[in-house]
């Protein structure tokens, strides 16, 4: 359909001689609807991801009903092709409103049907099509097998529908708060199969009573014989101090603030090998004297809750798509495939972008690629018969951004996986240390960028506050190592040997840190030296 979309389209004023409920069935309303009115439309939505790619054309793959009794709305699966010989899939619900009230940007598409004067604008500004979806989902029917499938948790018992509002500035997907008490999520960039954060928020919250992520309450899929599609998942909604990553900012401020409050020095400060397990007990003094007791406390709790939920996805044996597995064959070469393929695209980018960097960010990018050679054996060096721990489905993109905050405890959320990785790779079991190592990553960011942002308010060189917050790194991951580790073991989830884990982690660690150079370099060049710091950091270690 795409393809032609210039042939015998409707002209503006669009006029059509058919029903609302008739109209996604008249060919000339939907080339109208495809040519550049819905490209313009898409191209400047947050959620939509091909932003540095030129579009060729949208095609529309599927067109279905939202509806309650005479109530109609229509769900539009698109898929968005570019220049550059690609595609991506979006969920698009639109309605048709008389209703004028409406900002000039979000009208898709002024047309007058059956003489009646209006727009197609996105079914998500209307509060009647929230509405909708929620009792949907609440009236929905036990072992639905029609296409469009609602269904609710049986933990779930709020009917009645009493308000909604957006959540706020998301980038990839949409979310609707209903209620003030659930959350709608409407998921923008679409695949053929379940979206990963449906299937981990209901295995978790549903079948293994996960108590800290929010409660599965219900879905919306599309189903016909070759796709499973996830449009909408509904959760509870927490309440909340905001999330991890500006915690710990806060904490990390206040640390380094210490260091003048409290005259320390920085060269006497004891050191500990990184890896290192440790309890509370095992800290130094003089470290719980600069960091303070509570920060190592919240790490502690932390860690248990990342260790309870890979307990929880590693207790599987009835489900094949959560039974733990072991290392093999097929995931070494998917693995160092994706990874060599990866780091040469990042070795491209820095390659093509040194003229952006400076000062450290500049050093750093030159011994990156001078040691390219040595990274990259890095990767190749994975030898799966060496390793003898399981592999699970894992959260994938786990960093401090994706936990919230609730009083004295964390909540985990956004199991959607890395959103540069296909669907297929993100459902591929990985080593649980793998979301460690995201998290220890973040840590590091948590670190560096405060000592970017106000390294100038602290009376130290760069240079020593750079060598504080190793410490400070290294400590922050022996006591999350110290509860984590003692945890899983304790649940019988295989993470390997003292040694193999210390490799997994180095390995993921680089393997995120190169993920991230990508990012930094194409966003904001001068960050690049904290994914740069790590990868180098890593490198330097002793085997």
């Amino acid at each position: 359909m795409g393809k032609t979309k210039k042939d015998s389209i409707a002209q503006p004023p669009y006029s059509f001689d058919v029903p609302w409920e008739e109209l996604m069935e008249d060919e000339k309303f939907t080339k109208a609807f495809l040519s550049d009115v819905l490209e313009n439309y898409i191209v400047q939505q947050r959620w939509y991801g091909g932003k540095s790619s030129k579009l060729k054309y949208i095609e529309l793959q599927k067109y279905f009903r939202i509806q309650q009794n005479e109530e109609v709305y229509y769900g539009l699966l698109l898929e968005v092709n570019f220049e550059e010989a690609f595609f991506q899939h979006y969920f698009l619900p639109i309605a048709f409103v008389s209703d004028g009230s409406f900002d000039e940007k979000e009208r898709i598409l002024p047309l007058s049907i059956k003489d009646q004067q209006g727009y197609i604008v996105d079914a998500l500004n209307l509060e009647a099509f929230r509405k909708l979806v929620f009792e949907r989902i609440v009236n929905s029917v036990p072992n639905d097998t029609t296409k469009v499938r609602y269904h609710k948790s049986v933990n779930f018992h709020d009917t009645e529908y009493v308000s909604s509002r957006f959540m706020g500035m998301e980038q990839s997907n949409t979310s609707i708060i209903i209620n003030d008490k659930s959350v709608i999520k409407f998921f923008r960039r679409i695949y053929s199969d379940k979206n990963p954060d449906y299937e981990m928020s209901c295995f978790l919250s549903e079948h293994k009573g996960y108590k800290n992520t929010p409660a599965y309450q219900g879905s919306i899929n599309v189903v016909e014989d070759d796709f499973n599609i996830t449009v909408a998942l509904m959760q509870e909604l927490v309440p909340n101090q905001g999330d991890a990553w500006e915690y710990m900012l806060k904490e990390v401020k206040k640390i380094f603030g210490n260091l003048e409050y409290k005259k320390i020095d920085i060269n006497r400060l004891p050191e500990v090998h990184i890896f290192e397990s440790l309890g509370i007990n095992d800290v130094p003094h003089q470290i719980i004297d600069w960091a303070g007791l509570n920060v190592f406390l919240k790490l502690q709790i932390l860690a248990k809750r990342t260790a309870e939920m890979h307990i929880a996805l590693g207790s599987e044996f009835g489900d094949t798509a959560f039974t733990p597995t072991h290392f093999n064959g097929d995931y070494e070469v998917w693995l160092k495939n994706r990874l060599l393929y990866q780091f040469q695209n990042r070795l491209n980018i820095v390659e093509n972008n040194m003229h952006r960097l400076k000062g450290l960010s500049l050093e750093l990018g030159k011994e990156f690629l001078e040691r390219k050679n040595e990274i990259r054996k890095r990767f190749v060096n994975f030898d799966w018969t060496k390793l003898k721990g399981e592999r699970i489905r894992i959260h994938g993109d786990y960093h401090l951004g994706q936990i919230l905050v609730k009083d004295d405890d964390f909540y985990l959320l956004d199991f959607e996986g890395e959103p540069e990785s296909t669907i297929r790779d993100r459902k591929v079991k990985q080593p649980p240390l793998k979301d460690v190592a995201g998290i220890f990553r973040s840590f590091h960011y948590s670190i560096y960028s405060t000592i970017f942002s106000h390294g100038e308010e602290y009376p130290y060189s760069q240079e020593e506050l750079f060598k504080a917050g190793e410490i400070l790194y290294r400590y922050f991951i022996g006591v999350f190592m110290g509860s984590y580790v003692g945890l899983v073991r304790q649940h019988n989830l295989n993470i390997g040997y003292s040694q193999e884990r210390i490799f997994i982690l180095k390995y993921c660690m680089l393997e995120k840190a190169v993920y991230e150079l990508g990012y930094e370099m194409n966003s904001r060049p001068q960050w690049a030296v904290i994914p740069l710091q790590g990868i180098m950091s890593i490198i330097n270690e002793e085997n």
